[in-house]
């Protein structure tokens, strides 16, 4: 926590650091983000009573600021005069990596621009966690976070993403997602690939994989007690879109027909109305033809 920023303008200034803390089980925090919480002058944090569990937990005595959407950018101010005095300050959110569907983008968006030093402390995030165990293609993702509350909204984010050849990563709350799973299953398809993470890392963490059909029934038809398939916070995975390509080869159906057609009409005349029946290109439907007159 002694480095300082080496811009010529913020010599003297502290470091803003952008620490990852636990989203679930508390042994996921990591040591340079202890030693990063109880070096730093001032926390800053999404929900000061939350992260004041945190630090307890680990006996942390750190002096609270919150952050978060409503004052975020009314208290870039005082973080700048914070650093200005030397101070370090950590940004925390409620669980896993600030800024990743957290606050403080306008913060560090800011600092960034001006100079100040910002140092990332990483940890566990929800999005890596999870398509760690999906099984989903990673080499290509996209993240989504949580989509629109209302119908409209939601509907037109999942309709764009309806060809996106991406596995698609979504976070989603326990009084929505019967509704955003729902709305999927008509927009994507009862058949589509998808891995449902439920209370990652915690006591009673699940995960359903399987297409959007089981999904919709798992969810709906939860014989538990209280219910806990709709409990809790989810990562809801859904596979990306593959294109149906023609096969170099007349399929079966197709070839079908062309037998019935060509004992009946001319080789040319049967591939013609082939085409027409089937949507195929006539000179491939022409050539299979021709073999199956044994020309």
């Amino acid at each position: 926590m002694t480095e300082k920023n080496t811009d010529t303008n913020k010599a003297n200034a502290g470091t803003l650091y952008i620490v990852a803390t636990p989203i679930g089980n508390l042994g996921d925090i990591t040591q340079r983000a202890l030693d990063t919480l109880k070096l730093a002058d001032k926390i800053c944090a999404e929900d000061t009573r939350n992260t004041r569990k945190l630090l307890t937990h680990f006996g942390i005595q750190g002096e609270l600021q919150a952050l978060h959407d409503h004052n975020e950018r009314h208290k870039v101010n005082a973080i700048k005069n914070w650093l200005d005095t030397g101070e370090n300050i950590a940004l925390v959110s409620d669980a896993g990596t600030p800024l990743i569907s957290d606050p403080g983008y306008h913060l560090v968006s800011e600092l960034g621009d001006q100079g100040y030093k910002i140092v990332p402390i990483p940890g566990v995030s929800a999005i890596i966690t999870a398509l760690s165990i999906a099984g989903l293609p990673t080499d290509r993702f996209t993240f989504e976070g949580f989509l629109p509350a209302k119908n409209v909204g939601r509907n037109k984010a999942l309709q764009a993403n309806l060809k996106e050849p991406r596995t698609q990563v979504y976070y989603e709350s326990s009084h929505r997602i019967a509704v955003t799973v729902e709305a999927m299953l008509d927009i994507f398809g009862a058949t589509r690939k998808v891995v449902l993470a439920r209370e990652l890392t915690k006591m009673f963490e699940q995960i359903y994989r399987g297409d959007l059909a089981g999904l919709q029934r798992w969810i709906s038809e939860d014989d538990t007690p209280q219910k806990v398939h709709q409990k809790g916070e989810f990562v809801l995975m859904v596979s990306g879109h593959i294109e149906e390509t023609e096969s170099d080869d007349v399929n079966s159906s197709t070839e079908a027909l062309l037998k019935i057609l060509v004992d009946e009409l001319p080789v040319k005349q049967a591939a013609s109305l082939a085409a027409k029946i089937t949507g195929r290109k006539k000179n491939e439907l022409y050539k299979q033809a021709m073999l199956l007159k044994g020309k």
